[in-house]
């Protein structure tokens, strides 16, 4: 039985079609895979579903019902859920307050109903495997868990149909786990999912059926069984697609960043010393330490012990500023809180860090601003359109260009990459990987933590992998597997072998 029939749905802006023709089927208690470049028509096509754009033509019947009129109200009530890729959270709300955010709890008399409501979130948690306080404020939580309660407010629904876009972007594998097995059970009451995702272990793990979209067009459509990620990958991307690997072999230089017994908030006594013009990963769990090493050496969070040399020269600064004088740049995880500034267009964006190392300065030269991100646009391949578009009006993989374009700005020769690559397409992360291989060969050193495996092959020199807040193992180009770097990540290889921390393979 067909839950959703999306039949010649055409939707365009201000001329420009970007939904063309387009049909989407989804069946009663399937988890359906929408998948695309960016840019593809996927998120457009969800909004025209979920009530946020109007269609300019087709036909929407769901759960047996012709839909002609739709708004994010009407989509609701029908048994729509949508958890959209930018998060809808309030951050000075407690979490209870956004789960129940215009369905609060209220007596006769209409007051708040508060212990009943933190007594159902808690209920709802436990259910879904998630510890987070339901009195905790939203902007005290981490980015995985402000994901994970965007997905909790959906599944609290009595819905029919649920939209997930891009859900694991921030979440780490044991949370991955537990939302496929809340997909799979409810899945098994009939429920339907669309799954927007551009992990294809992901999508090959949890979903029954796939259709592609490529520049608004319908291209293909199937069973996931019966496809491969190689042949849904040339769908999505077409005859360009090259899944050949970034890597170059160069010389290094001398070392250039030396960490000894370095400890800090998530992480304790790391040693290690990455050289001039190195490629080095860093890899675990969610947690295991790797993004809170970057975030220290960058001085956004305060070093508890030990030695940071940059450059062969003892580093003590404690402030982000003084990293960006030693030339430090970092491009952090969740570019839509921590990095790009929405009401500005791509220039000012670009210029942010450097007009900040410059702030002395009585006036701003916009003549050289523009002139540098000229140069930076073309050296980057920022697709962005004219400079004074907003930054929010460029797909994921050029928003992430732009922020990289923005430390370049400041010429840092050190660059640390916090996730690059979260929620960008497939052919985005190829343009990625050969910029961060090309910025190696001018002599960069680039620091990546990431939790893709297949990514760190791509690219990397060597790779640490941590465990449980310790560097377990340092490994060379040629030892970097999934089966190796997962052993040390889940501390298994300790176990079968008594393998000692730090040791180079």
């Amino acid at each position: 039985m067909c839950m959703l029939e999306m039949t010649n749905i055409f939707k365009s802006f201000f001329g420009v079609t970007v939904v063309s023709d387009v049909n989407f089927h989804v069946g009663t208690g399937e988890v359906h895979a929408l998948l695309g470049e960016n840019g593809a028509g996927k998120s457009t096509l969800m909004n025209v579903l979920g009530g946020v754009h109007e269609r300019d033509s087709g036909t929407i019947i769901f759960d047996g019902k012709t839909m002609n009129k739709i708004t994010p109200t009407i989509a609701a009530e029908h048994g729509i859920a949508f958890v959209h890729q930018e998060l809808n959270l309030f951050n000075d709300l407690l979490v209870f307050e956004n789960i129940f955010l215009k369905r609060e709890l209220v007596t006769k008399l209409g007051h708040l109903r508060k212990k009943e409501m933190i007594r159902e979130v808690q209920a709802l948690f436990d259910s879904l495997g998630i510890s987070i306080s339901p009195t905790a404020l939203v902007s005290d939580l981490t980015t995985s868990e402000k994901q994970l309660l965007e997905i909790s407010k959906a599944l609290r629904s009595d819905s029919k149909l649920f939209i997930l876009d891009e859900p694991t972007t921030a979440l780490g594998n044991q949370e991955i786990e537990n939302l496929f097995a809340i997909v799979r059970r409810l899945k098994e009451q009939g429920k339907s999912f669309i799954f927007i995702s551009h992990k294809m272990p992901e999508v090959f793990a949890i979903t029954d059926t796939f259709t592609v979209l490529r520049n608004g067009h319908f291209v293909a459509s199937g069973a996931t069984s019966d496809s491969s990620p190689e042949e849904i990958t040339r769908y999505m991307v077409g005859d360009s697609f090259d899944d050949s690997e970034a890597y170059k072999e160069r010389d290094l230089g001398e070392p250039i960043l030396e960490l000894v017994n370095y400890s800090g908030f998530g992480f304790e006594d790391v040693n290690l010393s990455v050289r001039r013009g190195e490629i080095f990963g860093l890899t675990g769990l969610q947690g295991a330490g790797c993004s809170e090493i970057m975030q220290t050496m960058f001085g956004a969070m305060p070093a508890s012990g030990g030695t940071f040399k940059v450059r062969g020269k003892l580093y003590n600064g404690r402030s982000i500023r003084s990293a960006m004088r030693k030339r430090i740049g970092m491009v952090p995880a969740n570019r839509k809180e921590r990095s790009i500034i929405p009401d500005m267009n791509l220039v000012e964006n670009t210029a942010l860090s450097l007009n900040t190392l410059t702030g002395k300065q009585p006036i701003v030269s916009k003549r050289g601003e523009l002139t540098r991100y000229r140069g930076l646009e073309n050296m980057l391949n920022i697709k962005g359109g004219k400079w004074q578009n907003l930054i929010v009006s460029l797909s994921g993989g050029n928003q992430q260009k732009v922020i990289l374009a923005r430390w370049l700005n400041t010429e840092a020769d050190i660059l640390f990459l916090d996730n690059p690559t979260q929620g960008i397409d497939v052919g985005a992360k190829a343009e990625i990987y050969r910029l961060i291989v090309e910025l190696s060969e001018q002599g960069k050193t680039i620091l990546i933590n990431s939790l893709e495996i297949p990514e760190i092959q791509k690219i990397a020199d060597r790779c640490a992998v941590f465990y449980h807040r310790k560097l377990q193992v340092i490994l060379d180009r040629k030892n970097i597997n999934e089966e190796t770097v997962m052993l040390h990540a889940t501390g298994a290889a300790s176990i079968a072998d008594g393998g000692k921390e730090g040791e180079t393979v």
